[in-house]
């Protein structure tokens, strides 16, 4: 199978094959780019476990932790999405001191406005569906917690560019029921 090929059965799994990457299930691809079927079905297995031990664990925060700490636990990973991401990064490099050249920066791949003392981040109008590799194939709750971590990634972007710390809410989500992802930074 060529590389094309595979890629292309990844994306089809609704795999993204960077993640893949990142769970050390594609070596196969560093050894010897021919995937056979049965390494399909095993990145298959792998991708459902993954899955499943998200859901069971969320599932087991839900019913152990309260709401407070299970929120500072998904903070943490925020952070650890900014810090992964280079692209995430690049936005803070970018507006490095100044508003509104962060705003510029974050203009390249979002929504972005300020409205009086906010900033409105948002996911276009609408959205096709949840952007998030280890949320998007998990089923949607009310006030879904994953959602704070996105927040935190984007108070993670303002805090590191400007040098203070900034509060950031979800005005609205597609994973709570809402028709994008939309957060409010709020500069005062």
């Amino acid at each position: 199978m060529e590389r094309r090929e595979f890629t292309q059965k990844l994306l089809a799994l609704g795999v993204c094959p960077a993640v893949v990457m990142n769970f050390g299930t594609v070596d196969v691809l560093a050894k010897n780019s021919a995937v056979d079927d049965k390494e399909l079905e095993q990145l298959k297995y792998e991708k459902q476990f993954i899955e499943n031990w998200l859901s069971d664990l969320f599932d087991s925060m839900d019913k152990t932790i309260d709401r407070e700490t299970q929120v500072k636990i998904i903070e943490g990973c925020g952070r650890g999405c900014f810090n992964r991401f280079q692209f995430k990064k690049d936005i803070s490099i970018k507006g490095s001191g100044d508003l509104e050249k962060l705003i510029e920066a974050y203009s390249q791949n979002f929504e972005i406005w300020k409205e009086e003392n906010v900033v409105h981040i948002r996911y276009g109008e609408t959205s096709s569906g949840c952007y998030c590799p280890a949320a998007k194939n998990r089923a949607p709750k009310p006030n879904d917690l994953h959602c704070e971590c996105t927040r935190t990634t984007h108070q993670t972007i303002f805090e590191t560019a400007l040098g203070r710390q900034f509060k950031v809410d979800i005005a609205e989500s597609l994973r709570r029921g809402g028709k994008t992802c939309h957060f409010v930074v709020h500069l005062s």
